[in-house]
């Protein structure tokens, strides 16, 4: 059993869903199951929801967006406009109307998980319907009935016992396709878990031979081309090494992605949609990576927080023991520490916007000083060249190094 992992970019749009038939007629699909995303930015645009707890009516402007945008690929797609699949489209967007008119739940994280999860669903209704409609047999599975979950919305547990019950209800002789990034809690509500995430648990309950991540890159590279030049391919890293990079935010793998892979052995190929072929990267067991280069990582949009006592005592486990609950209690998650006798400075990532009531709490104990939107940079095996690359033409805040890895705080 394999699992192909499709990413956004892989179906954008009709020429992209019509390569996904290209590369599984090249590589086979036999013992497979696709895991597909939603298409291109849809996310995004589902993503809008905030403006919906200001005004109901802004979201409607969102909906039709993403309705003009499949209506468009369907169109693409499908000759024959009486085709089943309009129906199936036009039902899902219909139970995304549904959902925002009579939803009364005040809660952010619980809206969007409800919303964002139409993206994924839409995409693998399409695809799956194209595959049978140019003779790739293929079964469509609701992915919330097989990775069940806790209620952390947006940040989902997965519950490991029952979602292998789930999924081992699966007809693994067929050709099945089933979404990315969702799951379901008790009451069948979705919730939201990392995409590459959700193909590592489907994988592990499998048994899988391999997890293959089919992406708009040629496979894991020391640094995203978005960011920086002259990125270079990586053969090989060890799960080890990866989850390193995973965590210090390697945009490639997520970082929950690996640990199931890593408790099986299953390797986690990321090759490119565009060159099915090509050799890509392979995650296994082993040292190390392969070329053996300083990886470069950035995480944008971080806050610094540079906190001291009032009286000038010293910050000691009390302190700290405060201040980390303070955080997670916000949630906010920690990138970097770095603290002396009077000072503790941290970055992070407030993703969650849990800053403004965090700063109010700090502020009554300590000295606060807050720097936002800073950029975190970290670099893998690192050299002096690769650290002197990033110290030109900026302002250093927080410097730190260890043995393998050095890490900038830059404004």
């Amino acid at each position: 059993m394999r699992v192909f992992k499709f990413g956004g970019a892989s179906v954008k749009d009709a020429d992209a869903v019509k390569n996904v038939v290209n590369v599984l007629q090249e590589v086979g699909y036999s013992d497979t199951l696709l895991v597909i995303s939603a298409m291109g930015k849809i996310t995004n645009a589902m993503e809008r929801v905030e403006s919906y707890f200001n005004d109901k009516n802004a979201v409607s402007g969102s909906i039709q967006e993403v309705i003009d945008y499949h209506n468009q690929i369907l169109s693409d797609l499908f000759q024959n406009p009486n085709h089943p699949v309009y129906t199936k489209v036009k039902i899902l967007f219909d139970e995304v109307k549904g959902f925002l008119a009579w939803n009364k739940s005040p809660k952010y994280s619980f809206v969007y998980d409800q919303v964002v999860c139409y993206g994924e669903l839409l995409s693998t209704t399409i695809v799956s319907a194209y595959l049978n409609e140019v003779g790739i047999s293929n079964t469509w599975l609701d992915v919330r009935t097989m990775i069940k979950t806790d209620t952390n919305y947006r940040d989902a547990q997965v519950n490991w016992e029952r979602t292998q019950q789930e999924v081992g209800k699966v007809d693994v002789s067929k050709l099945n396709i089933t979404q990315g990034f969702l799951g379901s809690d008790d009451n069948n509500f979705t919730t939201t878990l990392g995409s590459d995430y959700s193909a590592a648990i489907l994988a592990f309950c499998l048994n899988a031979e391999s997890v293959t991540i089919w992406k708009d890159v040629p496979g894991v590279l020391n640094a995203d081309p978005r960011n920086f030049e002259n990125a270079q391919l990586l053969d090989k890293i060890s799960y080890r090494e990866a989850i390193e990079l995973a965590f210090y935010g390697a945009s490639v793998i997520h970082p929950k992605t690996l640990q199931p892979l890593q408790r099986k052995e299953i390797p986690l190929k990321v090759k490119s949609f565009v060159n099915p072929k090509g050799k890509g990267t392979t995650v296994g067991k082993g040292n190390g990576i392969e070329p053996k280069v300083p990886c470069f990582i950035v995480k944008k949009n971080q806050v610094l927080l540079k906190l001291s006592s009032l009286d000038f005592s010293f910050i000691v486990e009390d302190n700290i023991s405060e201040i980390f609950k303070l955080f997670h209690d916000h949630r906010l998650k920690v990138d970097l520490i770095q603290n002396s006798a009077i000072s503790f400075s941290v970055c992070l990532d407030n993703k969650f916007r849990g800053l403004p009531p965090l700063l109010e709490e700090l502020k009554r104990k300590f000295k606060v000083v807050c720097h936002e939107d800073v950029s975190l940079y970290t670099i893998r095996h690192f050299n002096d060249d690769s650290v002197k690359s990033l110290q030109n033409g900026t302002s250093v805040l927080v410097e730190q190094r260890g043995k393998e890895t050095v890490q900038l705080v830059v404004k």
